[in-house]
């Protein structure tokens, strides 16, 4: 079954005098993170995503629409990027989204993929 590993994460700790050493950090450790995944034969996908603030997010409310600056959530916390991957159960998705690398506040979103047609 599919899970996709939503990244949630406080985009501010990556300004700054520290932030471009952190940055490269933790993108060392989603480079070894789909490393190890690609060892255990896990099919994958996944990407990262531009800043809160180049999004454009659409509310509805009631059938009227809305265009938005910036993320969807009233939270300190932004949408990143994910992982698509391909595992038995949800406690290894788990397992697997217990190992990505949230450097400062965050929260790791694991949801099942629900394919088209079913």
């Amino acid at each position: 079954m599919q899970y996709m590993l939503l990244i949630n994460e406080d985009e501010s700790i990556y300004e700054g005098e520290n932030g471009a050493k952190l940055m490269e950090e933790t993108l060392a450790g989603h480079m070894a993170l789909a490393q190890k995944l690609t060892e255990k034969g896990i099919e994958f996908s996944g990407e990262r995503l531009k800043p809160g603030a180049t999004a454009t997010t659409i509310k509805w409310d009631h059938g009227k629409q809305s265009l938005h600056d910036g993320p969807f959530a009233e939270t300190h916390e932004e949408l990143g990027g994910f992982y698509i991957i391909d595992v038995a159960s949800l406690d290894e998705a788990l397992d697997w989204a217990k190992m990505l690398p949230i450097p400062g506040r965050g929260a790791i979103e694991v949801r099942p993929v629900w394919p088209m047609g079913e």
